[in-house]
């Protein structure tokens, strides 16, 4: 038969023997084995990510533009897109290749063989569990179990071992959850951690238990052994992947040991320590352990460390890990002081941030990303972000860092980006001049956005900062009307709408972005290029069918701001007919009305062509967001109402709109709820010119409320909204002679 004539003398040749030959795309071109995460690059050409992206570090470290290591064609962008149905048919194949060779190894151990042939079977199920956890499942389903129990039963101490070392690879599994159940049985309970503790003895078990959630043993090897075994365990936890509730255990228990060894350990033990805390630190709880531990000294000391003490940079990297993990967390590190440089700081120090900077400016690829994500984590807390800011601006970096928004590495692009959009609220007018005096910059901002189909954290962060720049900054609106952005932006909304870009988790900050990018082309409408872009792309509609979509706050002031914007250009371009010939013989005739007149235009509208929010059904809409929670709402929302009772309109008739769509309580009880100060002074003005309707005047005169809302306004308001104000209450008769007693008593 031919399974008698298998060999299983070494894993090696085991391995050999079962091999089921790959297909040629499975391979990578670059280590030449079978690729377990695939991905392709801009020249289409496919590789293991791990093999690209160590490619492409050596490129830039030794100064050549990135290239397609096959076809060595320059490359543009290094972003890698991954090959999802390559790896799920790879994936596929390894599962059918593990199935046949646990297939061979079990005719072999069926067979009477030689113990030597019996040894090497075993060894490859043990090769073939560890290449993959659901290949345990393969040697159970395959009735490989029983065997191997029955394996235990031969003479051969060698034999019996393997057969051991492979029902361990299971059996922790089992024990740890009979060990951890809430089973009735508990004797059952009590033998699985019985066992557990005998395997503890064997060093060997530890990492297993630890991978299948049984940790107390590392740690407290991690705690007695010897800087051997801590060493051993470190490397262990380096590369466990844990749980959350786990890594703040883990930092709470051995986080001091660990900070010690980060210090004085060996540069083998150093790094290992630096991976373990890589993992642990990211966790709120775990990261605040640390810090409370001392991990931020040894950290910015390693990182600002130069001369014959400089740290490997390679070991910088995963210092700056840490520390960007420490960043991003809700710790309150502007008040935890250490001592760096013979003084005590804090993480947003001014000479802190000043090194940091500079050692962005000063590192390779690698570092500078994991810096700006330092620095990321710092100004996400508005509390943080002003001290980061401040040494910003005194170090003049603000030109270095958006250029990173050029860099070649994805990553790098993402940080500088989120960085920028979270002190753009600070530095917006230095933002908008450096932008605006390169039109590169904007150019690369607006590639990032435009460039796939697939809304991606890089696209939504590069919207987010260009909305974020002062909206009414007139320089930068016309470069970016110059650059064609206003109308790759419009089709983008227009595509989510239409469902050719697909909805993500980044698709509602995107909307927002665009949203509030577009409404700076508003401002400008007496720019005819605007105006006929605005009417081009139909903007009326677009933002009226977002308002109406949309729950999401910074998306509704965008909208209604934008629709307010609209409007208020409408009795510019209503086009109002000319008045009919009167003929003499029909002199005392009165003329025939123009129909299809606007009410409160007088002329002829649409909400494409005019933006009118009469004709466009908007006014319901806008009535409802007076109700909304958020007062930048319904501050928005007022300002849109206020242009349907501009001066050159028929006010008379924009009152009764508002009156038919159910919107002067609404409107009133805005004025009664005192909010902002913007918001009193709107609707002030809005209630006066409400209050010119005698029916609505009479019937307001009874709200003891709204007199009172009127009377504070003319109280404490500014002097136009006094004024306001007194023409309001003499509407309702609930002033006849305040305004001279109350300007007797300013002057007393």
């Amino acid at each position: 038969m031919e399974s008698n004539n298998l060999s299983f003398d070494s894993d090696e040749q085991s391995s050999d023997v079962y091999e089921e030959k790959a297909f040629d795309a499975f391979m990578c071109p670059l280590t030449r084995q079978v690729m377990r995460d695939p991905v392709t690059i801009e020249s289409g050409q496919t590789f293991e990510r791990e093999a690209i992206l160590k490619w492409f570090k050596e490129c830039r470290e030794t100064g050549r533009k990135p290239t397609c290591p096959l076809t060595q064609i320059a490359l543009n962008s290094t972003d890698l897109t991954p090959c999802i149905a390559l790896r799920m048919a790879i994936e596929e194949w390894r599962k059918r290749r593990a199935e046949r060779e646990l297939e061979k190894a079990r005719v072999s151990l069926t067979l009477i063989s030689s113990e030597q042939n019996a040894v090497g079977a075993l060894r490859h199920v043990i090769n073939i569990c560890q290449r993959n956890e659901a290949n345990k499942d393969l040697v159970r389903n395959q009735g490989l179990i029983p065997m191997i129990v029955d394996m235990l039963r031969s003479s051969n101490r060698q034999v019996r071992l393997k057969a051991l070392e492979v029902l361990l690879y299971g059996a922790i599994l089992i024990l740890v959850g009979m060990a951890s159940s809430k089973a009735e049985n508990i004797v059952a309970i009590e033998h699985a951690e019985s066992t557990l503790k005998n395997l503890e003895k064997c060093e060997a078990n530890i990492k297993p238990m630890a991978e299948n959630g049984r940790l107390m043993p590392l740690l407290k090897k991690l705690i007695e052994g010897t800087p051997e075994v801590q060493l051993s365990m470190i490397e262990c936890l380096s590369e466990l992947v844990l749980a959350n509730d786990t890594k703040a255990t883990v930092a709470s228990k051995v986080g001091p040991i660990l900070i010690k060894i980060m210090q004085t350990g060996t540069l083998q033990a150093r790094e290992a320590t630096l991976k373990a805390l890589r993992e642990i630190s990211s966790n709120e709880a775990s990261s605040k352990a640390l810090i409370e531990a001392g991990i931020l000294p040894p950290l910015i000391k390693d990182l600002f460390s130069v001369g014959m003490h400089k740290f490997p940079m390679h070991l910088k990297e995963l210092s700056a890990s840490v520390l960007a993990n420490i960043a991003s967390s809700d710790a309150q590190l502007e008040a935890i002081e250490f001592e760096h440089n013979g003084r005590m700081v804090t993480l947003l120090s001014e000479d802190v941030v000043h090194s940091l900077l500079h050692l962005i400016s000063n590192t390779g690829p690698a570092i500078e990303c994991r810096l700006l994500q330092v620095l990321v984590g710092l100004t996400d807390s508005a509390a943080s972000a002003k001290e980061v800011v401040a040494a910003v601006r005194s170090s003049g970096a603000i030109i270095s860092l958006i250029q990173f928004i050029e860099a070649v590495h994805r990553d790098i692009r993402v940080a500088a980006l989120k960085l920028l959009g979270n002190i753009s609220s600070y530095m917006g007018q230095e933002l908008s001049d450096a932008f605006g005096g390169s039109a590169g910059h904007l150019s690369s901002l607006m590639r990032i956005i435009s460039d796939s189909n697939i809304i991606t954290e890089e696209q939504t962060a590069a919207v987010k900062l260009l909305a974020d720049l002062p909206e009414r900054e007139a320089g930068l609106t016309r470069q970016l009307f110059d650059l064609g952005a206003f109308r790759t932006l419009a089709i983008k909304l227009s595509e989510i709408k239409n469902g050719v870009i697909f909805s993500n988790r980044h698709v509602t900050v995107f909307q927002e972005g665009i949203a509030h990018i577009l409404c700076r082309i508003t401002y400008g409408l007496s720019e005819p290029d605007y105006l006929n872009f605005a009417i081009q792309y139909d903007l009326g509609e677009v933002f009226l069918d977002l308002l109406q979509m949309t729950g999401q706050d910074n998306l509704q002031i965008a909208c209604v701001t934008v629709l307010g914007n609209l409007s208020q250009e409408s009795k510019n371009l209503t086009i109002v007919p000319d008045p009919p010939t009167v003929k003499c013989c029909r002199v005392f005739s009165k003329p025939a009305p123009v129909q299809g007149l606007c009410r409160v235009h007088h002329g002829f509208c649409s909400m494409r062509e005019t933006f009118c929010l009469l004709q466009g059904r908007a006014v319901e809409r806008l009535i409802a967001c007076l109700d909304h929670q958020n007062e930048k709402v319904v501050e928005a929302a007022l300002g849109a109402l206020c242009t349907l009772l501009s001066d050159g309109l028929d006010i008379m008739e924009g009152v009764f709109v508002l009156y038919e769509a159910e919107g002067i309580r609404p409107i009133l009880d805005v004025l009664v709820d005192n909010r902002s100060n913007g918001i009193t002074q709107k609707a002030v003005w809005v209630v006066e010119r409400i209050l010119r309707v005698e029916d609505i005047a009479k019937e307001v005169a009874g709200d003891q409320s709204v007199g009172s809302a009127l009377v504070e306004a003319f109280r404490t308001g500014d002097y136009r909204t006094r004024q306001i104000a007194e023409r309001a209450l003499k509407h309702v008769d609930k002033l006849p002679n305040f305004s001279s007693t109350y300007q007797q008593f300013q002057r007393a």
